[in-house]
């Protein structure tokens, strides 16, 4: 398939983009590489992806050095005269839409920009896909859509209601848009709550990130709700399986969870940390932050019956790929 993924200099975009190249799909990627967090390693993820940072202008395809099948644009979801002239002239098979202003708390700093990237730019998504007869549309929720939600593991058939971030409410908004977009012109809409996603590439914000670089640097980290908390930690590789199976087969109308299914505690998570780091952390034990919820935990029985889905990767595996990649990355080679 020829297939658009947005989001492609982010942490998913990145490894997701390699695996379909690898899987023999044509992808053309799309980032606008905005400056939330440093811009050094979306640059880097894209160079991994053949893309040089030099060959960039806004609004340019340019090639892949090291992929044939791989063309790539620095361009805005928001600038939909751009977005309609990329579906005009590329006439994708299947769309992936990862591309989103990111973070549940920068979402109380800066909510403009999560309206802007996450309501406005995926409207100009649906509307392309309606316009150029795009029927396979895949995109990224969260699992920040359950909010307040008490009830665990979470289900899909849960009510939403209560989000506690406007990043989730964006989210929340995205499924109901694609439903709309669905029921009226036919599109097959397929939306991913992903649950707490770590690996090699990731997000400097996540804690994964934040714990290495403080742990290497004698800094305390920061322990939320005083350690008493929880998340379904899912390896990027099983995050991409999922979201590789759910583009091949695409569906009518659906949200999936797509995570561990096997929740761990914080203290566990940072303790494998520890361990694959050879270092103990200081930790400064702090109260709850606003937006943030204790304990997130997928039902993924969804994925698993419709597409065989089977995320298997332990813990103390995916943190040791996800340490040799940040000491070679950042220089720390133990």
């Amino acid at each position: 398939m020829k297939i658009l993924v947005t989001g492609t200099a982010g942490f998913i975009g990145y490894h997701l983009a390699k695996k379909l190249l690898e899987h023999g799909d044509e992808v053309l990627g799309l980032d606008n590489i905005n400056d939330y967090y440093d811009v050094n390693l979306k640059y880097a993820r894209l160079n991994e992806l053949g893309i040089d940072r030099d060959e960039l202008e806004e609004n340019k395809i340019v090639s892949s050095s090291i992929y044939p099948k791989h063309k790539f644009i620095k361009a805005n979801l928001e600038d939909a005269e751009t977005m309609n002239k990329l579906f005009e002239a590329e006439k994708f098979d299947a769309v992936c839409n990862l591309a989103a202003q990111a973070g549940v708390r920068y979402s109380i700093e800066n909510p403009h920009a999560y309206i802007q990237s996450n309501v406005v730019g995926f409207m100009n998504v649906l509307e392309a896909c309606r316009n150029y007869d795009v029927k396979n549309l895949s995109y990224a929720s969260s699992s920040s859509v359950y909010g307040l939600n008490k009830s665990q593991p979470f289900k899909t058939t849960d009510k939403t209601d209560t989000p506690v971030s406007l990043y989730a409410a964006t989210k929340k908004s995205n499924e109901l848009m694609a439903h709309t977009y669905s029921h009226l012109y036919n599109i097959q809409t397929t939306g991913l709550r992903f649950f707490t996603v770590y690996g090699p590439w990731g997000r400097p914000d996540m804690a994964p990130m934040l714990f290495a670089d403080a742990i290497t640097s004698d800094r305390a980290i920061n322990v939320f709700n005083h350690g008493k908390m929880s998340r379904d930690f899912t390896y990027i590789d099983d995050i991409v399986d999922g979201i590789v199976k759910v583009i091949d087969n695409p569906s009518n109308y659906n949200v999936y969870n797509i995570g561990n299914n096997a929740p761990l505690s914080l203290m566990e998570f940072i303790e494998t940390l520890e361990n694959a780091l050879g270092k103990k952390a200081e930790k400064n034990y702090m109260p709850m932050q606003d937006g943030d919820v204790v304990s997130t935990y997928a039902d993924v029985s969804g994925l698993i019956d419709d597409f065989g889905y089977k995320p298997d990767t332990q813990l103390v595996d995916g943190i040791r790929e996800f340490v040799k990649w940040y000491n070679q990355f950042y220089g720390i080679i133990k």
